[in-house]
């Protein structure tokens, strides 16, 4: 469920999209300059996210700041612009009147509160928008479940003071509330009992999740986990590797839940040959929202229980490096940086490389270079999967001789 004003200023437990809060889908952009580095960067991600979210930007307003303003975020003068800017696309002949306002960066929930009283109109955070994009994406019942887990964890942050339509006195009761119970504090129980339930709900999956890789585990079957930042090519590795054919665009988050297939290696098991399984995740950004994480944490797991990771990487990125390290803290944050993983440096179609790979010193490849989406450089993946087996197998014999 989104968080949608019901009056400026006043949110609601509503299941809305963000794209009715402005005609003909419209949104202003808002990014500020604090001095980081990667700054264009983020800004072009913000552009990306709007379009992956169905929005049409038809202004970006743009200012440097030390630090943020405690009130507005972006400062008086800066949050006066964007008000006329808001007034005269209203003022204008056109179909796009901006009622949508959508900031680059994490708000409070006094920030977003005073920022739509002053500008009379609907602002996002990145967070929310993140959120709102993954509610349209989420196709299975777990995924479902989990964005919403998510957008409750999300939501109870704004439940605080300064809602003056939740402060009407509720007696009665049930789901009434009890004797005097003000209709915050109603909103507050209702919330908390569904946020209950979906934990219930989600633990009951993740533990035939479970059931199902212990059953892997007993067969010797080997699992394989795509691991990487959002819109690296994964989805279309996945497809080139698997054979399949599940959705993959030039988007943020084209995939959302967790699809796992079997892929056939070979004749000969005792060579490195046979079978494994390949689970395409989730892709990591830039300020992943820590409610999603913990929210996405049984699908995330097929990443924590996997014997081997494929870091998916677009080597055409400038950002690379700070992408690649990003993953990693995720990767970090949920158990996960012990896997030994190998990265993939995908798209060498957009540059002049060529199709090959890197071992580290202990002789095991720890690079490929590759185009999922031409082909070249997978038999080189193919090769790393089967020598990476072949090690497993000899390290469970190993075990099993001084067990």
């Amino acid at each position: 469920m989104s968080v949608r004003p019901s009056g400026y200023g006043e949110n609601t437990l509503a299941n809305p999209s963000i794209k009715s809060a402005a005609s003909n889908n419209a949104v202003v952009l808002v990014s500020v300059d604090f001095g980081e580095p990667d700054y264009e960067e983020s800004l072009h991600e913000l552009r990306q996210l709007a379009g992956t979210a169905g929005l049409n930007i038809v202004a970006t307003l743009e200012g440097k700041r030390s630090v943020p303003d405690a009130k507005l975020f972006i400062g008086s003068g800066k949050a006066e612009e964007l008000k006329h800017m808001l007034r005269a696309s209203q003022d204008v002949e056109s179909d796009d009147d901006v009622l949508l306002v959508a900031f680059n960066h994490d708000l409070s929930p006094s920030q977003q509160r005073n920022l739509e009283r002053h500008l009379r109109a609907k602002v996002l955070d990145r967070t929310g928008l993140i959120l709102d994009i993954f509610a349209q994406r989420a196709k299975s019942h777990e995924g479902k479940l989990q964005v919403e887990l998510a957008q409750l964890e999300h939501l109870s942050t704004r439940l605080v003071r300064g809602w003056t339509h939740l402060e009407r006195q509720k007696g009665g009761i049930g789901v009434r509330g009890g004797p005097g119970e003000k209709q915050l504090e109603l909103d507050r129980r209702m919330l908390g009992v569904r946020v209950k339930q979906l934990r219930e709900k989600l633990a009951k999956l993740k533990q035939q999740r479970g059931m199902q890789r212990k059953a892997r585990k007993r067969s010797n079957t080997m699992t394989v986990s795509l691991v990487g930042y959002t819109n690296a090519g994964k989805s279309t590795l996945f497809n080139r590797l698997t054979q399949s054919n599940i959705y993959a665009a030039d988007q943020l988050f084209a995939t959302l839940d967790t699809t796992s297939r079997k892929m056939y290696l070979g004749e000969n098991y005792h060579s490195g040959g046979g079978t494994l399984v390949i689970s395409d995740t989730v892709g990591f950004i830039k300020h992943l929202p820590t409610t999603l994480i913990e929210a996405f944490g049984a699908t995330l797991e097929e990443a924590v229980q996997a014997d081997l990771q494929l870091h998916v990487v677009d080597m055409a990125s400038t950002n690379r490096e700070a992408q690649i390290g990003q993953v990693n803290q995720v990767l970090h944050e949920i158990g996960a940086a012990k896997v030994p993983q190998i990265l993939i440096l995908n798209q060498i179609d957009r540059l002049d490389c060529e199709a090959g790979f890197d071992r580290d010193e202990y002789g095991r490849i720890c690079k490929i270079r590759v185009s999922a989406k031409t082909g070249a450089g997978l038999e080189f993946v193919r090769q790393a999967l089967q020598e990476h087996q072949q090690y497993l197998k000899e390290l469970s014999t190993t075990e099993s001789a001084y067990a």
